[in-house]
């Protein structure tokens, strides 16, 4: 009978090492400030009064290396490729997001609110920053490139609490888009139109509705003769192109110095010769930089931007321009003359991530611009135009109609 057979025997693994022991050994080894090897636990643990068999030790060292060095019981989401978030409300509550909403894992705990705080503040100093009372939150890039929010209380009163974004780990395809709902195929031809015809657009949605997902996708259709300059905040762009170029902000140390800000690379991007401007993320003075950018003659320059609706994009726009300095007025100007396209995705209660639909920008009378449907697309992916559709059929050079018999599909 093999191992594969349902009727054999379980297997049983080691037991679960003693809470007590196991706190235990890890006061020891961090007051020893030893590395958990098994030779340093075995000591650890006979000092401690306890010998052991070589299997309990070997377990008791994957739990304390995970918990001294690695990210404790959430090593195994992290390992996961599917898994964009990880939420943490407390020793027995964790969350995660893997593209079909928030869930609750009940199979992995903390041992105790320490535990929590204990990671919390190792994934900070990871990222050089500071937490404990005097600075209860934390909001920094880990070296691994992902987003980590922390809070301790008394800040959050019931426990410490934490906030994972975790980077794709490769990138989705036009095609795989089109195969999982989130492009209908009337909207591949589209997005392939847009792309080809070097406009500038702009990606909108909520948190989560897959905005860096469906960017890196189309920069992936760039022509492969073209460079592309990236600017984020955080590495989560990972476009399949032979020439792309990358520049990463950097926050301050501990001692408030050595930052490096969105809007100074944006700067410095368009003095690399871009063929592609891409800020990963408008989220704040960064966007002075890029309106100028794409009123200056740098063509198919993209970003994302979070907006509840396309409609709410121009005032998006502006609150940003105004805190960055810029005057309303001088804000729709140059937002007009860039002449973006705009995708917007949403999310449905089901959880699927879906582009809704495309607009172009129109200035009303009053100076202030709006946004102007051109194309929706339904749940099921049929595609209706609007009073925009001309206009943006004119500007990709192409329609987004199927083909007749025998035309071809794409993708």
């Amino acid at each position: 009978m093999n191992a594969a057979d349902p009727r054999a025997a379980p297997q049983s693994g080691p037991p679960a090492p003693d809470p007590a022991l196991l706190s235990a050994v890890r006061a020891r080894l961090v007051r020893e400030g030893a590395e958990a090897t098994p030779a340093r636990v075995a000591a650890a643990l006979r000092a401690e009064g306890d010998v052991l068999g070589d299997a309990e030790v070997l377990s008791i060292v994957r739990r304390l290396r995970a918990d001294l060095a690695g990210a404790g019981p959430l090593d195994p989401l992290l390992a996961d490729p599917e898994i964009t978030d990880i939420l943490v409300n407390g020793p027995g509550e964790v969350w995660v997001d893997d593209g079909g909403g928030l869930r609750r894992v009940h199979d992995v705990r903390f041992p105790d609110d320490g535990a929590v705080r204990r990671l919390a503040r190792r994934l900070a100093a990871q990222a050089g920053r500071r937490l404990d009372s005097a600075a209860p939150w934390c909001d920094a890039r880990l070296p691994s490139g992902a987003r980590f929010h922390a809070v301790l209380p008394p800040v959050a009163p019931e426990g410490a609490c934490l906030s994972l974004r975790l980077p794709r780990r490769r990138v989705f395809s036009l095609a795989e888009l089109v195969g999982d709902g989130t492009v209908p195929a009337a909207g591949a031809r589209l997005l392939l139109n847009l792309v080809a015809a070097r406009a500038a657009f702009l990606v909108c949605g909520g948190t989560g509705t897959g905005k860096t997902t469906l960017l890196s996708a189309l920069l992936s259709l760039v022509d492969p003769e073209e460079r592309i300059v990236l600017v984020e905040d955080s590495a989560e762009l990972a476009p399949e192109h032979p020439h792309v170029v990358r520049l990463q902000s950097r926050p301050p140390n501990i001692e408030g110095s050595g930052e490096v800000s969105m809007p100074q690379l944006v700067r410095q991007a368009l003095r690399m010769r871009p063929d592609r401007l891409v800020v990963g993320e408008v989220r704040g003075a960064e966007v002075v930089g890029l309106l100028a950018a794409l009123n200056t003659g740098h063509e198919g320059g993209a970003c994302t931007l979070h907006a509840n609706t396309a409609a709410d994009l121009p005032a998006r726009v502006e609150a940003l321009g105004c805190a960055a300095g810029l005057g309303r007025e001088a804000v729709h100007s140059q937002l007009a003359a860039t002449r973006v396209l705009v995708i917007h995705l949403v999310r449905d209660p089901g959880g699927r991530r879906r582009v809704a639909d495309v607009r172009v920008l129109r200035r009303a009378s009053s100076g202030s611009v709006r946004t102007v449907p051109a194309v929706t697309f339904t749940a099921d992916g049929s595609i209706t135009e609007h009073e925009g559709a001309p206009e943006l059929a004119d500007r990709i050079g192409a329609t987004w109609r199927r083909p007749r018999r025998g035309a071809g599909d794409r993708p």
